[in-house]
Parts: structure tokens; C-alpha cells; sequence
């Protein structure tokens, strides 16, 4: 299993050679996140695990995220500001509101497409999936298909 779900996946063949202090932040990222997953666990805390990683780099990691962590029949909780990211790994989420620093608040669990749809109205902002990637991507403000999202209440991509 190390081999296949986390070794090729994070790409981690070409630091094998290496001494940890000659790795870049992507690959020490990519390392720490192999390390922890590696480890057979209940429970995964992963706090910005997409830090340092390119757009490529951070789907493969959801991916190998989710299938381990899946295999295992464990759960994992997930802090970061990468809305793809978010969305490929996610099944529930959280929405925290407020003035960092300051206060906040913070909803309990729900499903993705409500936390998304909550959390992309409060900034006014909506996503559409792209017809090719299936990506989520970020409609252009004022657009026919934000307005047409917005009058919907749908600011998470529309449901095909």
C-alpha cells in the first residue's frame, strides 16, 4: 500500500537520495503529509497540507489523502484555504465567520454543498464546474452565469 497510495502519488522517489535539509517547502510538505499517512490512525489532523504545493501537486495529495484515509475506514480533519482543494477532498465542512485575531464563530458540520453555498455567498462569490477538468472554477463577477447562480442562491457549481 505505501508504495502505490502514498510513494508514487507524492512523488517522493526522487528524495529518497536526499538529506531533508536540501528539500525544498513543496517537498518537505509533500514528505510530511507522506510521513502522517504512513501511519495507521483513527484520526488525521492535517493543517494546511496543500502549503507549498503547486495545483497538480495539491489534487494528488487530495486524492491520496482521501483514498487512504478512506481505505482505512479513519476520518480526518482538514484545515485549509484552498477552495479545489476543499472541494475534492471534502464530504462536510465548517464554516468559520468573524474578524480574525478578534472573534469568530464557527458552524457546526454539514454537508459540502451547504458550507460552500454558505461560505461563497458571505463573499459574494460563485463556482462553476469546468467542462472539461470538472474543476471548480470561479465565475467572473457580474457574469450570466453568477447572476444567473446568484438568483438561484446556488453560488456552489449548479447540479448537472
Amino acid at each position: 500500500m505505501f508504495k502505490t497510495e502514498i510513494l508514487k502519488p507524492f512523488s517522493l522517489e526522487a528524495l529518497l537520495d536526499k538529506e531533508v535539509d536540501e528539500l525544498s517547502g513543496g517537498e518537505l510538505q509533500r514528505l510530511s503529509v507522506a510521513v502522517t499517512l504512513s501511519r495507521e490512525s483513527e484520526i488525521y489532523l492535517f493543517d494546511e497540507p496543500t502549503a507549498f504545493l503547486d495545483v497538480e501537486q495539491r489534487l494528488k495529495a487530495a486524492k491520496a489523502i482521501k483514498r487512504v484515509v478512506e481505505s482505512r475506514n479513519a476520518a480526518a480533519i482538514i484545515i485549509d484555504h484552498d477552495i479545489v482543494f476543499i472541494d475534492y477532498i471534502s464530504d462536510r465542512a465548517m464554516v468559520f465567520n468573524g474578524e480574525p485575531g478578534v472573534k469568530g464563530h464557527a458552524s457546526s458540520p454539514m454537508n459540502l454543498r451547504f458550507a460552500m453555498n454558505s461560505f461563497l455567498s458571505s463573499v459574494g462569490i460563485t463556482f462553476r464546474r469546468d467542462k472539461e477538468t470538472k474543476r471548480p472554477r470561479v465565475n467572473k463577477l457580474g457574469s450570466y452565469l453568477d447572476r444567473e447562480q446568484k438568483e438561484k442562491g446556488e453560488y456552489y457549481y449548479l447540479e448537472s
